[in-house]
């Protein structure tokens, strides 16, 4: 028996859905290994006097600067990180919907044409 175009046309969405998931959730990881690092850093930095040397990597090489400049750029880094995260949260909540109102639809025409 093959299968009706709308039910799978909304196969094919639910699938493309359940990609656009795993590309949102590999990105999330990948922002929290991120934010947790900068955070990691900062904390070490913290631990230091102010005026000994700090040096931050810029490509192969590594840079002087100071601990009031490397505490600035964590910083600045972690904002711009935690504003991300809430960025993709929201496309995660999105699409998550989107998956679940999905399967609820595949689900009652996969049951109609079972009648």
């Amino acid at each position: 028996m093959e299968m009706p175009e709308n039910i799978q046309e909304q196969l094919n969405q639910f699938q493309q859905a359940q990609q656009q998931a795993q590309s949102i959730a590999m990105q999330k990881q990948n922002l929290t290994i991120q934010l947790n690092e900068s955070k990691k850093a900062l904390d070490e930095l913290s631990k230091i006097a102010d005026d000994e040397d700090v040096y931050k990597t810029a490509g192969p090489l590594l840079i002087k600067t100071t601990k009031a400049q490397s505490e600035a750029d964590l910083n600045d880094s972690i904002e711009m990180l935690q504003i991300r995260e809430k960025t993709i949260n929201k496309q995660e909540k999105r699409i998550n919907d989107k998956l679940t109102e999905l399967q609820a639809s595949l689900q009652n025409a996969m049951n109609q044409l079972q009648q």
